[in-house]
Order: C-alpha cells, then structure tokens, then sequence
C-alpha cells in the first residue's frame, strides 16, 4: 500500500469514528427488567428538549422512576418522580419544538405536557402504535432504535384504567447515555 493509499484508509477510519462517536452522543440505554430499548434522540428536531433529557440522564434522573402511564396501542409514558403524571424535574420547563419533519409513529419518543405546550419538563413517552393525531401538538426527541420487543413487554394499564395508570407499574431500571456507558 503506497502512503496515499494509507493516508486514506486513516481518513476514512478516523471519519467512521467520528460518525460512531457523534451517533453516541445522542444514543440513550433504556434499561428495564425485560432487557434494553436504545433511543436515537434527535437534536436536529428539538435541540432544547434533547438537551434537557441528556442533562436529566447524566444525573442519573430516570434511575427507577415508573411507566405510570401505558395504553396498550398507544404509549408508554415515564420521568415522573411523583409517579402519578404530576411531577417533573427541578429543571425549568422547555418551549415547544413541534416539527413537521417528522411523525409519531410506533417506536417515536415524545415529550409528555400539560395543555400548556410549553410546560414540557422531564416526563416523555414512546409510541406502541402509530399515533399521528399528536403529530404537531407534542415534540419529537427522538426513536426507538432496538428493543421495541422489549418496549412491548412494559406492564400495560387494565382496560378502562382512568388515565392509563398501571397498577404496580414497570420501572427503568437505568438510563445512561451510549457514550457514558462504554
């Protein structure tokens, strides 16, 4: 191999590393009892909320908090201290970031509110099922890259439950950021 031919092996590894390394800044590990759901945020769509969720993660947030909320075909919703959909983080709350460059559809993660659009804070959901009536009126973080197996195993509220409560819900075991974790 001539030296150009070498220099632009080492280009193109140190690219493919750079690219690896970028993909896991934004890569989060969803830990549950059932196994991992890897999220791809998505900074490019709501660059505030992204930020909030990593800061929320690194501080180890999201340690044990509940699914206090998931309708089966619809979503799974945590990141409540309170565990009953009330509470948020002592984070102040972010302004919304909806997009029409992307939708919620099954495996969308998308930041839970008040009917105040910009009372976003802590909590988040992810999609079991398409659900593109929420497509404008919620913020898209990010997408469930693995584990959507895993994400349908979360413990589901009973038909009818008020709100979608769980009953002795699921929890997340941990939550860290891909570039943390190696």
């Amino acid at each position: 191999m001539n030296r150009r031919h070498a220099l632009l092996a080492l280009a193109l590894t140190l690219g493919t590393a750079q690219a690896a390394l970028a993909a896991d800044a934004n890569t989060v590990y969803l830990q549950t009892k059932d196994g991992r759901i890897t999220i791809e945020l998505r900074p490019d769509l709501a660059p505030k909320h992204v930020k909030q969720i990593k800061t929320l993660v690194s501080q180890g947030f999201y340690n044990g908090l509940k699914f206090h909320r998931v309708i089966d075909g619809f979503m799974a919703q945590t990141g409540d201290p309170k565990g009953n959909g009330t509470g948020g983080s002592s984070l102040p709350n972010i302004p919304a970031e909806f997009t029409q460059a992307a939708q919620f559809r099954r495996g969308t993660v998308g930041m839970a509110r008040s009917q105040d659009p910009n009372s976003a804070n802590s909590q988040f959901f992810i999609c079991l099922g398409d659900a593109s009536f929420l497509n404008g009126q919620y913020t898209i973080v990010g997408n469930v890259t693995d584990g959507l197996d895993v994400l349908d195993k979360i413990k589901k509220a009973a038909p009818g439950a008020p709100g979608g409560a769980v009953q002795d819900p699921d929890k997340i075991v941990s939550m860290t950021l891909a570039e943390k974790a190696k």
